[in-house]
């Protein structure tokens, strides 16, 4: 988890880099990431059929509630269950969104070795239609083995949000456990760190996930690069206990909320309220 990770030459050359654009997306829109989240009990909630026609709906719902927005986190495993329908469903979503503006963030977790690594980033980080501004990553195969999407993801001004510490109880005893005197959660921030580093004073591209639940949380004060908050809302989080996380900066922090917004649905209005209701209970991160 700690091996030495090289820092691309890219990273210095390929303005807008995303760092920049979430930077100037959440002072114009808020410090919030909301989720699209079909999962089947939603989709039955807002009267869907979990098919590939409901899943189509719900997402042409989101799409319309979410417009002026910062950041919307498709999470890829609702649309992956559907087969190529579903991708495709996810395609069109992508595109719609960032019609609208909108920054996307893939939240595929995807983290391989070699040759399927920079498959997977070709495919996430790369041109093709699943491509999106921002992926998560997992590093538990070592942070030296992203990479190929940090590369790819660098010289097409994307980002990367590798995972540190997740809120899941099996998470800990792999993330807490300790290596070279610190937490292998942190020696995933601490090389997120050194690769942002590259690019100061520009906001970096490479950014960690930290569950909002957590009781320990790793050194985020010198990750130089943005923080997805997963956990906020339905899963126990409080918006207004997560100032200064981990020693974060104003404008560092990104609260991500799914559920919590998705269960005013079905219709968009309503969807739209309660993530303006719940922008405004984070937009102090931003200050």
């Amino acid at each position: 988890m700690t091996e030495p990770v090289s820092t691309p030459e890219s990273l210095r050359s390929c303005p807008p880099s995303f760092g920049s654009r979430l930077a100037v997306a959440i002072a114009a829109r808020g410090p919030l990431c909301v989720g699209i989240d079909p999962h089947p009990e939603l989709l039955r909630a807002w009267d869907l059929p979990t098919t590939v026609d409901g899943l189509a709906r719900f997402c042409e719902i989101c799409v319309q509630a979410y417009a002026g927005f910062a950041v919307v986190k498709p999470q890829v495993a609702f649309f992956e269950a559907y087969g190529s329908a579903g991708f495709a469903v996810l395609e069109r979503t992508t595109a719609a969104l960032r019609e609208a503006g909108v920054l996307v963030l893939a939240d595929a977790k995807r983290g391989d070795i070699g040759s399927t690594m920079a498959a997977y980033a070709q495919a996430w980080a790369g041109d093709g239609p699943l491509a999106a501004d921002a992926v998560t990553a997992s590093p538990y195969l070592g942070f030296g083995s992203l990479q190929p999407l940090l590369d790819l993801a660098a010289a097409n001004g994307r980002g990367v949000f590798v995972l540190a510490a997740t809120s899941n109880p099996e998470g800990a005893s792999v993330q807490r456990a300790l290596a070279g005197g610190r937490t292998v959660a942190q020696s995933v921030v601490d090389a997120a760190a050194a690769v942002n580093r590259a690019v100061y004073p520009q906001p970096g591209s490479v950014g960690v996930v930290v569950g909002a639940t957590l009781d320990q949380v790793p050194d985020l004060s010198e990750l130089g690069g943005p923080v997805l908050v997963p956990g906020v809302g339905a899963q126990g989080g409080r918006p207004e206990a997560l100032g200064g996380l981990g020693g974060a900066r104003p404008g560092q922090l990104l609260p991500a909320v799914s559920r919590e917004i998705l269960r005013a649905g079905p219709d968009f209005a309503s969807v739209r309220r309660a993530g303006e209701k719940m922008r405004d209970e984070v937009a102090y991160l931003a200050r």
